[in-house]
């Protein structure tokens, strides 16, 4: 049975079973745009996105604090191409610092505390305290299909004057760089345009777009 409904926890060792091929999806976050707000570190936000091996490596200069007494996060996390997410997990600190609900935006850039006590998220959690990550929480992936950015927004904890986050995962699908299909559409024009046949050679033997 899962822990909590909206959560499922690995019916595995995931040392022993590679899950790290599930939670890939850190690799295509654009990782200097994401922001924090209410970040006791400017910055520290970017620490939280890593590989699923590294997980449990936490430290003061790689997890992500919020002020004293203000338990608050609202983290923006861009992708560099489309994905479809369909499931997040949450590793938080202990002593009661671990967060205890997430609500999640779907390609939203201009939420802040204030928004997002007025517009309805896409999905939300009441989260456990998770300190391995192997608590899941799956999303209603039709609802996240062609995402390119998130927020997580982290309204309390577990009783702490400030929360702490060491490691947030995403598993799904990744798409093709939007930057890229841009480029290619411009280059191909380009050549196209640089290999027009002038005017005096039309009919001369010259096969228009070799």
């Amino acid at each position: 049975m899962p822990p909590f409904q909206g959560a499922c926890a690995h019916d595995h060792d995931c040392e022993s079973h590679d899950c790290s091929s599930s939670w890939s999806l850190y690799k295509h976050i654009d990782t200097q745009k994401v922001r924090c707000l209410n970040e006791a570190v400017e910055g520290s936000c970017r620490t939280v996105f890593k590989p699923w091996h590294q997980r449990l490596e936490a430290s003061s200069s790689t997890q992500l604090d919020s002020q004293e007494d203000d338990p608050e996060l609202l983290l923006h996390v861009p992708f560099n191409g489309a994905v479809k997410l369909t499931g997040i997990t949450v590793i938080g600190g202990g002593d009661g610092t671990s967060p205890a609900k997430l609500k999640v935006y779907a390609n939203r850039d201009d939420l802040d505390f204030s928004a997002v006590a007025d517009v309805p998220a896409v999905q939300e959690w009441e989260l456990l305290e998770n300190f391995d990550g192997q608590i899941e929480y799956p999303t209603h992936a039709a609802k996240f299909n062609g995402v390119h950015s998130i927020d997580l927004y982290f309204p309390s904890n577990f009783g702490a004057d400030h929360s702490t986050i060491t490691f947030i995962g995403f598993r799904g699908e990744f798409s093709e760089r939007r930057r890229e299909a841009v480029e290619a559409v411009y280059e191909t024009r380009a050549m196209a345009a640089d290999h027009k046949v002038p005017d005096d050679m039309q009919g001369a033997g010259w096969n228009v777009g070799m």
